[in-house]
């Protein structure tokens, strides 16, 4: 009997919530007197998600005559820009490209303040925006040339890794190193051609152990800048085997030279655990 005029309350106490008659948190302290922890468990999660509808059609019906045109004049313009982007002048495609680019950044650091999801969702927006305009804009004036190609892989790899280590997003620093050891076996590919495999070591090997006294020197100022250059080591040391399997004519050896990296890599890691442990936690 008790149970059933709980019920009714709680009841009541949503129509009540639903109707305006009484503010939330009034409604929300009577429920906590008559329902039972299930029941608050249950109506709380309702009311947060109708409370967040409520304060999107509150948002909604405050906004002035400026705010709605505004929102649609700025759609507009995107839309604008979008559809008419390839009649424009080079410059101005340039120009329109690196402002999008800004303004998605800065929203960005904006919004990870708050919300870190959001924030690093518009980062990588931005970042591929960048990397995206530049090819599209080869493709349509007809910019065929490698170089060019690489110089923009490059480009966006200096500004991930830079922007990466200020903005504190190890993923985008990542990122931009794994775009520059892409680079770098481009640029050997096309200039040194086909190559036995311990120039191919040779060309790697020198570069994984700069990346590990890297990872050493910078642990003791930036750990999450030292995990992402021993991440960047590890790869680093089996990309001659990759380079190999893409580039180079000579894989008879391969699967031995995986296996002897492999265990050359495990025994170091192990042998040096104490130490390299601490650069990266």
């Amino acid at each position: 009997m008790n149970s059933d005029r709980r019920q009714i309350i709680v009841r009541e106490i949503e129509h009540w919530r639903r109707s305006k008659l009484l503010p939330d948190q009034y409604c929300d302290f009577l429920l906590n007197l008559y329902a039972d922890q299930e029941t608050v468990s249950t109506s709380s999660r309702a009311a947060g998600g109708s409370s967040t509808a409520r304060k999107a059609v509150a948002a909604v019906q405050r906004a002035t005559g400026m705010q709605w045109f505004l929102t649609f004049g700025t759609f507009t313009l995107i839309s604008f820009v979008v559809f008419y982007f390839s009649v424009f002048h080079p410059l101005l495609q340039i120009g329109v490209i690196v402002l999008a680019v800004v303004v998605l950044l800065w929203l960005g650091g904006r919004l990870g303040k708050h919300n870190e999801a959001a924030g690093l969702a518009l980062t990588g927006i931005a970042m591929l925006l960048l990397l995206g305009g530049g090819l599209f804009m080869y493709g349509l004036h007809d910019i065929t040339e490698w170089w060019t190609k690489v110089a923009l892989l490059g480009f966006c790899a200096l500004l991930w890794v830079a922007y990466g280590i200020l903005a504190r997003i190890p993923v985008l620093h990542l990122c931009g190193w794994i775009t520059s050891i892409l680079v770098y076996a481009w640029l050997l590919s096309h200039y040194m051609g086909a190559s036995k495999w311990y120039e191919i070591q040779l060309y790697w090997l020198p570069i994984a152990c700069l990346f590990a006294w890297g990872s050493w020197f910078i642990h003791r100022w930036q750990k999450p800048v030292s995990a992402v250059l021993f991440v960047t080591c590890a790869l680093v040391w089996f990309m001659p085997e990759m380079y190999a399997m893409l580039f180079s004519d000579e894989i008879a050896w391969i699967q031995l030279q995986l296996i002897v990296k492999i265990g050359v890599g495990g025994g170091l890691l192990f042998l040096m655990r104490k130490k390299w442990m601490v650069w990266v936690v």
